[in-house]
């Protein structure tokens, strides 16, 4: 079995799965997909099972040379596509042959691309999974957390599917217009001073460009939290206030347990949006219900599970 050799990344390119589960109370966190919903689309389009193991490329500017024939799909950042410069659509699976050149070009709009293979990649996983998890050394190629290099080769099998397909047009974002995110109240909401909360949700917030798959930092009118003596464990999209009142979104890397104030907890496919927007990017956010956001997300695993 060979596979895809990787001939040129720019940006980090990151194995990933469905991610790490069972280990966060070893203070393991999760990794997975930033943006689930387009790296599920890319699975699905090729018939492939949930969670199947895939590319995350981060701006897009990476080359790979098939040894295999094969499909693949590519989903999320809108990101200029080509088979031996042939432009390929985005959201969509096209096949690919031994010698073959495929080449991702700068990100237009969206910060992530996933490139799912016909079958999944295959890679030795670690603690259950291909996950990778730079900061705690996890996962994938290597099983040590490394981001690819020139020269890997992601192990595919040979694939033939009927014909291309691609995403329906109401199911594919438009990146540039993200800006108004769901939040879930609750936590310690009700520890914050009087019109701090209200204060959240009527303000401007910006992106903050040290932002990274741990977490999402807001800049802006700083926040008053109340002060909290325990940790407690944490969630992915979490919104904690730590003492410089600028709230920070944990995602997929995010820590297991924390000690800052939260303020409620971001709508799950809001978090998938939110890792789709570059920095700089202004922010509001606007409440919602439990139950809605339960509804939603229910919805989304029956289709894709």
């Amino acid at each position: 079995m060979t596979g895809l050799r990787v001939l040129h990344t720019g940006f980090p390119c990151l194995l990933q799965d469905a991610g790490r589960y069972g280990w966060q109370h070893l203070g393991v966190s999760p990794s997975g997909p930033l943006d689930w919903h387009a790296a599920a689309w890319a699975n699905h389009l090729l018939g492939n099972a949930w969670g199947a193991p895939l590319l995350e490329v981060a701006l897009g500017d990476f080359h790979l040379q098939a040894g295999v024939d094969t499909w693949i799909a590519v989903c999320g950042a809108d990101v200029p596509i080509a088979v031996d410069d042939v432009p390929q659509p985005g959201w969509s699976r096209f096949p690919v042959y031994a010698g073959q050149h495929v080449r991702l070009g700068l990100a237009r709009s969206g910060q992530r691309a996933y490139l799912a293979v016909a079958g999944g990649l295959v890679a030795q996983p670690v603690l259950g999974s291909l996950a990778t998890q730079v900061r705690e050394g996890l996962g994938g190629l290597d099983g040590k957390g490394r981001a690819l290099q020139r020269d890997d080769v992601l192990v595919c099998a040979v694939a033939s599917l009927k014909g291309k397909a691609s995403v329906p047009w109401p199911y594919i974002p438009d990146y540039r217009r993200l800006s108004e995110l769901r939040v879930i109240p609750g936590a310690d909401m009700e520890g914050f001073a009087d019109g701090e909360i209200e204060r959240f949700f009527s303000c401007k917030w910006r992106l903050s460009p040290q932002s990274d798959r741990m977490g999402a930092r807001l800049l802006g009118e700083p926040l008053t939290a109340p002060k909290r003596q325990w940790s407690l464990g944490v969630t992915t999209g979490a919104i904690q206030v730590p003492p410089d009142g600028q709230p920070i979104i944990l995602l997929a890397d995010r820590q297991t347990m924390g000690g800052y104030p939260l303020l409620g907890w971001l709508h799950p496919l809001d978090v998938w949006r939110l890792a789709q927007c570059p920095a700089h990017r202004e922010l509001n956010f606007i409440k919602t219900e439990l139950e809605s956001a339960q509804e939603d997300l229910r919805r989304f695993y029956r289709f894709f599970r």
